[in-house]
């Protein structure tokens, strides 16, 4: 059974709702200033992959105050369900377009971190004039993708269904990138993650996890970027290095013709949590600058 709301894990401050989306039940923070003057004041948030939307508490109160401020859980991560079903790019999407329709949202300004900077510069490609301005960080997919052989591995072990056999052990690696090292916060950040992927584990769960990572490595934003003709901000933190970060970001800001790259200096790739405050006042800065 999915749980819908965090139990042993820290939960928002923020009231949780819930809307279906084709089918599947998203779990969701809408949180409104006094006065939103037009639709330009509407920003949603992506979380990263296998994340939640308790990954951007730190950024929402500073946001809010010139924004609505959406952030869902996407299908099949947080405590949004999570059907056994294939899971592509593309069906997450299709789940976000799904959110703003059901929410009334024509347009709006897009950002996140990680996969969620992949998804904010795809969604800019795919529907260009829904979306205002772009605020991803450490995006996925501004690599070439992977050699064909690799790319033949992991689909061998989406074929043998292998996903409960290598979550834990792939999880275990991939999360001594996310934080630096020398950051105070890192042990109770991977405490409490942990604690919350123990809460929501399931197959489905593992499936997402291979099969979203495994397409974000065979698919490249690179082609897109030069037609993504949005005011972007793009954050990267000079600490974060793993799948040659660094030179991703400086190839899509490079390629993009609206974009320009801050970097935070000795932060790793969850700009997030190690540096909420300077992140939230300066994308909030760019997204009410008139001038961009």
């Amino acid at each position: 059974m999915t749980l819908s709301r965090p139990h042993k894990p820290p939960v928002t401050r923020f009231p949780q709702r819930d809307l279906d989306v084709g089918g599947v039940r998203m779990r969701y923070i809408d949180v409104r200033p006094e006065r939103v003057a037009d639709e330009r004041g509407t920003l949603l948030l992506i979380h990263g992959h296998t994340s939640r939307l308790e990954e951007y508490e730190a950024l929402v109160p500073t946001l809010a105050t010139s924004h609505r401020v959406l952030v869902p859980d996407l299908p099949g991560s947080g405590y949004s369900d999570k059907p056994f079903r294939r899971y592509t790019l593309g069906f997450l999407e299709d789940s976000l377009l799904g959110f703003l329709d059901a929410l009334g949202v024509t347009t709006c300004s897009i950002g996140g971190g990680s996969l969620g900077g992949n998804l904010t510069l795809r969604l800019a490609h795919r529907e260009p004039a829904r979306f205002f301005k772009l605020v991803p960080w450490a995006p996925a997919g501004g690599w070439e993708p992977l050699p064909f052989w690799l790319k033949k591995v992991g689909d061998f072990f989406q074929r043998q269904f292998l996903f409960e056999l290598l979550f834990w052990p792939m999880l275990r690696v991939q999360s001594r990138y996310w934080y630096e090292p020398s950051w105070p916060g890192r042990k109770q950040a991977l405490a409490d993650a942990f604690a919350y992927y123990k809460e929501v584990y399931s197959p489905a769960f593992a499936r997402m996890y291979w099969e979203i990572g495994h397409e974000q490595l065979c698919q490249t934003l690179l082609p897109a970027a030069p037609k993504i003709d949005h005011p972007t901000l793009i954050f990267w933190g000079d600490r974060d290095h793993g799948l040659d970060m660094g030179a991703c970001v400086k190839r899509l800001v490079a390629k993009m013709p609206r974009a320009r790259l801050h970097v935070f200096a000795g932060a790793r790739h969850s700009l997030a949590q190690e540096v909420p405050a300077e992140l939230a006042r300066i994308a909030a800065d760019f997204l009410v600058d008139e001038a961009d």
